[in-house]
């Protein structure tokens, strides 16, 4: 019956739910599935490399399913076994010439969890050169794959990795998302995404008088004092932020209980989730957001980058800045700094996972620990990207170096020295499967609402059909009183 509803869920690009029911259930799994994770530590041992100084037993090519090139970019950065990657990105060999093979789909509209579903369900029967090896996940949605019944991430004992010590520098939130709920870990990741609040120092200098970070950061820390900030924004004909979505992080990372418990099909709107509501109606109706902006990463949303913008500031993690805010950015390097949010929050983080059934588990086990415990590895790809990585003494001596780790794009503003105490706050919401769905979705049915084309209860209407068109095992949704 699992198997049977698991094949259905996938076919119809649901996003929850279980998948190792369609190809690769626990005893049933192919002789190197067995191997792999039976064996315990031997499974990533490096005593079997051969003279070539690749892994004795291992595969020869290794198939990594990602959505972009960062992870490739960062491999390439400071693995020491890689000695090229082809023209078009497509293929990066090692020095013993094994072939990393990438196999990158777009995030957009759901395409990268469909590719990797479809491939998954046919893990079991795959030729080995046809096997996933690892396979990236967002924290939104690495729930789904991290599901002890789903059986598709390795543990990363059964890797030889042992996160109490190999991993024993990461922050414990980033460990929390990448387990089951038993808490065995099954994946690993070497970003740390705490985020901070972007501003406009010339407008800052402009408004308030000054666009020191530190004073700046009393102007904002907490949000009864930011909304008084507000109205002196305003007041000087500038919106706070750009959209309602851009806030909608922070009240997501509170929430008490998550959407779905384990083992229910009861969904559970937090308060904190209808705070954001209630606030973000507000501050629309005060003139404090751009009201024709309409959610986030969209042309209209990006514009408000630009020079031109009216808009002081953005809620950003460490990517937010490099991928999203540096690309619309069409002015002068030093224009923006960093300074503490109104609250701790984490958004967003990519989780390295190892398949089950990978014909390569030494050198998984290998890449992982290479790209997510090794500390100087982490420090070298925090100073060449600029990513808040995943090891606490390593980022506090960033915190303190101002030099090395300074921003070129803030003006040498040292981002580490605001992302370090941040990251010590973070306190993650309960995850579940029902993530991604649910937090897109309730953005999209209160849009509506904030445009005023729909009224409160139409909008409560709305998400409700549109969470059981997405989730179709879901029985019943309940709203906070």
């Amino acid at each position: 019956m699992k198997r049977k509803l698991v094949c259905m869920m996938l076919a119809a690009a649901v996003t929850a739910g279980s998948l190792a029911g369609c190809g690769s259930q626990s005893g049933e799994s192919s002789g190197e599935d067995q191997q792999g994770s039976d064996s315990g530590q031997d499974a990533g041992d490096s005593q079997g490399v051969d003279a070539s100084g690749g892994f004795e037993g291992d595969g020869r090519v290794i198939n990594i399913y990602s959505w972009n090139d960062e992870f490739r970019e960062r491999i390439e950065a400071v693995y020491p076994e890689v000695k090229e990657t082809s023209a078009d990105k497509t293929v990066t060999t090692l020095n013993d010439g094994t072939e990393i093979h990438w196999i990158v789909n777009p995030n957009q509209d759901g395409v990268y969890q469909q590719k990797l579903d479809e491939a998954l369900m046919n893990q079991a029967d795959a030729a080995d050169d046809d096997k996933i090896d690892i396979f990236l996940a967002e924290t939104d949605y690495v729930f789904k794959y991290t599901d002890a019944d789903v059986d598709v991430a390795m543990p990363l004992e059964d890797l030889g990795i042992n996160p109490e010590t190999d991993l024993s520098d990461q922050y414990d939130f980033t460990k929390v998302i990448a387990s089951d709920v038993n808490g065995v870990q099954r994946a690993s990741t070497w970003q740390c995404c705490p985020g901070l609040l972007v501003y406009r120092r010339d407008i800052a200098k402009e408004v308030f008088g000054t666009d020191d970070p530190t004073e700046i950061g009393e102007k904002v820390k907490d949000w009864d004092t930011m909304k008084e900030t507000a109205a002196e924004l305003k007041k000087a004909g500038y919106y706070t932020f750009s959209s309602y979505a851009d806030t909608f992080r922070l009240y997501g990372n509170s929430i008490s209980e998550p959407w779905v418990s384990a083992g229910s099909t009861v969904l559970k709107v937090d308060q904190k989730i209808m705070d954001w509501v209630r606030d973000s109606k507000e501050w629309l109706d005060a003139g404090y957001l751009d009201k024709s902006v309409k959610g986030q990463f969209n042309d209209d949303w990006n514009k408000t980058m630009g020079s031109t913008s009216k808009v002081f500031s953005f809620l950003f993690p460490a990517w937010g800045i490099d991928f999203t805010l540096k690309k619309n950015w069409d002015g002068d390097n030093g224009v923006w700094a960093v300074t503490k949010a109104p609250q701790d929050y984490n958004w967003g983080g990519s989780y390295i996972i190892a398949c089950q059934g990978t014909d390569n588990p030494k050198y998984v086990k290998d890449i992982m620990l290479s790209l997510t415990a090794d500390k100087d590895n982490l420090l070298e790809i925090s100073q060449k990207f600029l990513d808040y990585t995943n090891t606490k003494s390593g980022m506090q001596e960033a915190a303190k170096d101002s030099k090395t780790y300074a921003s070129k794009f803030l003006g040498g503003q040292n981002t580490f020295e605001y992302f370090a105490p941040a990251a010590e706050g973070v306190k993650i919401a309960p995850l579940s499967a029902y993530d991604q769905g649910s937090v897109e979705l309730i953005q999209s049915a209160f849009s509506d609402y904030f445009q005023g084309k729909v009224d409160f209860e139409k909008a409560k209407q709305n998400f409700e059909t549109a969470i059981r068109e997405r989730y179709a095992d879901l029985t019943e949704i309940q709203w906070p009183e």
